[in-house]
């Protein structure tokens, strides 16, 4: 009798979680926005989302969460089950945690449910400047050595990233760097006359650029932009910057590893369908960005690739806390 009843549970139960695993999602989702609103993690989050809930059949509570670089959304979800109801929605930054000594978490502890788009770097001068391409530019700041001033916008950053691939490339820069606090306030600045140079993302300079308020110099990228195909990339200047590229900051939605496959299966499914929505296609284009919307293998050896490129050039610049070596991430090409 108890052998009966026992196995009558046991059946039950089974069913329960084969009917949850089938019917996912059966509850609110939570997505947890690594930085504030109104940022491009932010819209580009909240621009895909809606058109993954219809496809999922279910709805996804957004939440911003920000601090620590990202750090604080990271470790957040990172502590939920791992069952499929709590996203990380993110950037690039928690790739560089390890090796900036800002945490000791990444995206290796998170399956990629789809890295969306990347932001292709830039390259922008004041419009007066006396230099109109990267060629133009090195050789004015070897010919006016500690004259040309640079944005920045802290280690890390897309522009200490960019310019590290540039000493690495064509030697140190003597140029001055000026600090800001994000890439909108030096934008700001290099239109005022305040610096004369800033790496940035294409996305948030080319309506300037389009406007004439900063002039740009050289695409960051393999190939020329077909939003500026009239700019060089910057491998035409010098073939030494493909084994960088292409690079540039990105977006992606995460679950924690463990999470049941029928979860990864259907949130995978989704947000590679609503990445292909003719609004959210529009929305990406529009600013500047490259549509990426890949997922497993694919996403991983890019997160890998991205992982290893940029590492090594922060420790090499001098500007990483710690050796990418001795965390186990292999120099790009070993």
């Amino acid at each position: 009798m108890h052998k009966i009843v026992f196995g009558a549970v046991a059946a039950l139960a089974l069913g329960v979680v084969a009917a949850s695993a089938q019917d996912y999602p059966n509850r609110e989702i939570q997505g947890i926005i690594q930085w504030g609103a109104g940022g491009s993690t932010d819209t580009v989050m909240r621009s895909v989302t809606p058109h993954a809930e219809e496809l999922l059949g279910g709805t996804v509570v957004m939440q911003n969460m920000t601090g620590a670089v990202g750090a604080i959304a990271l470790n957040y979800v990172a502590e939920q089950p791992a069952d499929g109801y709590t996203l990380l929605m993110g950037a690039e930054n928690p790739m560089l945690y390890r090796t900036m000594g800002l945490g000791e978490r990444d995206y290796n502890e998170f399956i990629p449910i789809n890295l969306l788009a990347r932001g292709t770097p830039i390259l922008v001068a004041a419009p007066d400047a006396p230099y109109s391409t990267y060629e133009e530019l090195i050789a004015y700041i070897a010919e006016h050595p500690g004259e040309v001033r640079f944005g920045s916008t802290g280690p890390g950053g897309l522009p200490s990233v960019v310019t590290a691939m540039i000493q690495s490339v064509s030697g140190d820069l003597d140029v001055i760097f000026v600090p800001y606090d994000g890439d909108g306030p030096a934008l700001t600045a290099l239109q005022g006359g305040a610096i004369d140079v800033m790496p940035a993302v294409l996305g948030a300079a080319i309506e300037n650029i389009r406007a004439g308020t900063m002039k740009p110099l050289a695409v960051f990228d393999t190939e020329r932009n077909v939003r500026l195909p009239e700019v060089e990339a910057i491998v035409e200047a010098d073939e030494g910057f493909a084994a960088y590229l292409p690079w540039g900051p990105f977006f992606g939605v995460f679950v924690r590893e463990g999470t049941p496959d029928e979860a990864v299966t259907a949130l995978t499914a989704a947000y590679a369908e609503a990445a292909t929505n003719p609004d959210f296609v529009a929305l990406m284009e529009g600013r500047g960005f490259t549509l990426m919307n890949i997922s497993g293998d694919e996403a991983r050896d890019f997160l890998t690739r991205w992982q290893s490129t940029t590492a090594w050039l922060m420790w090499d610049a001098g500007l990483a806390v710690n050796n990418p070596a001795d965390l186990g991430i292999a120099r790009p090409g070993e």
